[in-house]
């Protein structure tokens, strides 16, 4: 759906995209993460045609796009029902009316659909900017941080909703909240400085990070048992994380297997469970952007 080539955005001096090289897959949730300042929202930015860029170059398949800012404003004497109706007539593509208040429904937002937005707390803001732009049915949609002021139901309902695009729309979205990143995307992307890190499928990013790890739950005392798993050279690190757990990483899954039960026997472990202890995408990305 998206190809980019060496994309650029400078302001002045300073380059706010740096030869940015995405590809989206048609039909994926692709998330769109980094720190402040990384570039996301320049680069969301671009694509939508709403800034232009310096150099490079990029292909977008369709022009059917919905895009929704960060802080979506509407003009607060229309309704929610006007707002969702007014960009439904104004789409191209107009949609059947009956779309309005279906969409108003999977934005959480169907009972206030008859009050003036100018009231609207920011999360309900958000939850009508979504429903104005999936209104059109775009083929492509791109969102900027569309979590950010939701309370945890909201955010829920959102993110089921974004979930539900997958494979009849393909979505782009920014978020801080890597928690939800992980959640709903299958493609992840990871902006530092205006370069992109690393682009690929979620799941390889966070089996390519470092090795196995396991949470081992042990009665005290822990810190010989830590001191003799440190002393093998098939463990890359042992940590503490709590006052009876402790975190062990091995060079492989197969030596872990193999060695790490008779490791702890032999260090005198009295051992209450042993678990994997797979990496969260925060894990992999404070790794990537280190």
């Amino acid at each position: 759906m998206i190809t980019t080539h060496h994309l650029v955005k400078k302001y002045g001096a300073t380059a706010a995209l740096d030869g940015v090289d995405l590809n989206v897959a048609t039909g994926s949730v692709y998330g769109l993460v980094g720190p402040n300042g990384a570039g996301k929202t320049t680069l969301l930015g671009v694509l939508s045609g709403l800034r232009q860029a310096s150099g490079g170059a990029m292909d977008i398949e369709t022009d059917r796009i919905a895009v929704l800012p960060d802080t979506p404003h509407f003009d607060p004497w229309l309704t929610a029902r006007e707002v969702v109706d007014l960009a439904r007539v104004l789409d191209r593509w107009s949609s059947d009316a009956a779309r309005v208040d279906e969409l108003l429904g999977l934005a959480g937002i169907a009972d206030a659909a008859d009050m003036a937005v100018g009231g609207f707390s920011r999360g309900m803001l958000q939850r009508l900017g979504l429903a104005a732009a999936l209104v059109g049915e775009p083929e492509l949609v791109l969102l900027d941080e569309p979590c950010s002021a939701l309370d945890p139901l909201g955010r829920r309902e959102v993110l089921d909703l974004i979930a539900r695009l997958r494979g009849t729309a393909t979505v782009v979205f920014s978020s801080h909240i890597l928690a939800d990143v992980q959640e709903v995307c299958d493609t992840v992307g990871i902006l530092r400085k205006g370069r992109l890190l690393f682009e690929g499928p979620l799941q390889d990013l966070l089996v390519g990070s470092a090795g196995p790890r396991y949470l081992v739950r042990l009665r005290p005392p822990l810190q010989p048992v830590m001191e003799q798993l440190r002393r093998l050279d098939w463990v890359g690190d042992v940590e503490g994380v709590g006052p009876e757990q402790i975190r062990v990483t091995t060079e492989s899954l197969g030596v872990a297997e193999e060695k790490l039960v008779p490791a702890l026997a032999a260090a005198g472990a009295h051992v209450v469970s042993l678990a994997p202890d797979a990496p969260s995408l925060e894990d992999v990305f404070l790794e990537v952007i280190a």
